[in-house]
């Protein structure tokens, strides 16, 4: 019963741990920006640190079970390495320097939403409208809509959770240029649709190349590649390629080990057995760990647009997950209960089959019988 108890558990605390993750994430990446580091650059680097530390666990632990690297396949790995690594990736760096770390992790509770369109348009999730779970989906995702409006159009007044000593004494780069606020919160919302498509494909991508560790060590390859091509043309100073043992090489490291391999290969873990849809459902959390590391190491201020809008999101999110927690399986779990009886049905006649098979040799026939009795 422990065992069983543990396995239900394991991606309830996979997904709690990534958060933390991600919250670390947020204010290491942001130290390091405001110490000039080049978030194209930054993106670049945390992908082929991913690559170099995922790619030697995928080639021999899964070097007997990775399957045939076809066409159909390599165009999925492509465009997902396109969508996360360098689309979303350097929205989030650069909408993260025109607001802050906590912005930039509260605009992940809309990826859920966005996540939750998808997966219907795709057909990964299902609406029954006369059911009251799938109404409660529904309506949980209209109301995230103006949540996320909120916080982009309204900032409000700064409020002040943790009081700092010197914590009034904030430079320029503490506060996000208000001509820029709303052009980074929109580069932020941009990304959780990248985001969210990138959960999709990648939910469909496992089913015909089901090894994790390999497509994540694909993915931070194409990554790089990609994400160095869009440096080059975007940064033209060589300079800004150095790197030393600083608050980059840790926002490198960090990001790249935690934040693109694990969670890359734990998400796909959990998208196989739970759904796109459970993946995203808690970015709320990495919200509040973050505000809190903000307001303490990064002496941010929450403005009262940011929390009028999270509490709306969430309020919707949750209703979303209370909706999703009266679906009893996901999509491929119903798909299988339905075949079940077919299958256990046609086993059942073969076994009869095999039964009365022999039976029916081993019969004689009547007249047979009478002339041996003759």
């Amino acid at each position: 019963m422990a065992i069983v108890g543990l396995n239900k558990a394991k991606p309830y605390l996979s997904m709690i741990s990534l958060q933390f993750g991600f919250a670390g994430m947020y204010v290491i990446t942001m130290v390091s920006l405001q110490h000039g580091m080049n978030h194209y650059v930054l993106a670049v680097y945390r992908h082929l640190v991913a690559t170099v530390v995922i790619a030697p666990f995928a080639l021999v632990l899964e070097r007997k079970i990775r399957p045939k690297l076809t066409l159909p396949i390599f165009l999925r790995i492509l465009v997902l390495g396109f969508l996360e690594p360098v689309v979303d990736q350097n929205l989030y760096y650069l909408g993260m320097k025109y607001t802050t770390a906590t912005l930039a992790s509260a605009t992940v509770n809309v990826i859920p939403a966005i996540t939750f369109l998808l997966a219907l348009i795709f057909r990964l999730e299902r609406v029954n409208i006369k059911k009251v779970g799938s109404i409660a989906k529904i309506i949980g995702t209209v109301i995230m809509v103006p949540g996320a409006v909120i916080m982009t159009l309204y900032k409000g007044p700064a409020i002040n959770f943790i009081k700092l000593q010197g914590g009034s004494h904030h430079t320029a780069t503490n506060e996000a240029d208000a001509k820029h606020w709303v052009a980074g919160t929109l580069m932020l919302l941009a990304r959780c649709w990248g985001w969210s498509g990138f959960y999709i494909l990648q939910s469909f991508t496992l089913k015909l190349y089901p090894a994790e560790l390999s497509l994540t060590a694909l993915i931070c390859f194409i990554g790089t590649i990609g994400g160095a091509a869009v440096s080059f043309a975007m940064e033209r100073d060589m300079s800004a390629w150095k790197i030393g043992f600083d608050s980059s090489l840790l926002a490198a490291v960090y990001s790249g080990v935690v934040c693109s391999g694990i969670a890359y290969y734990a998400g796909g873990i959990v998208i196989r057995e739970q759904g796109p849809v459970f993946v995203t459902a808690f970015g709320p959390l990495c919200m509040i760990i973050t505000a809190a590391l903000g307001s303490i190491i990064l002496a941010e201020k929450i403005h009262m647009g940011s929390i009028i809008g999270t509490v709306i999101i969430i309020f919707g999110l949750y209703t979303v997950l209370w909706g999703k927690s009266k679906d009893p399986t996901t999509t491929e779990e119903k798909d299988r209960v339905q075949e079940l009886p077919i299958t256990d049905g046609s086993k059942s006649m073969n076994m009869e089959d095999s039964i009365e098979g022999p039976a029916r040799a081993l019969e004689i026939p009547a007249e047979d019988q009478l002339t041996r009795e003759i």
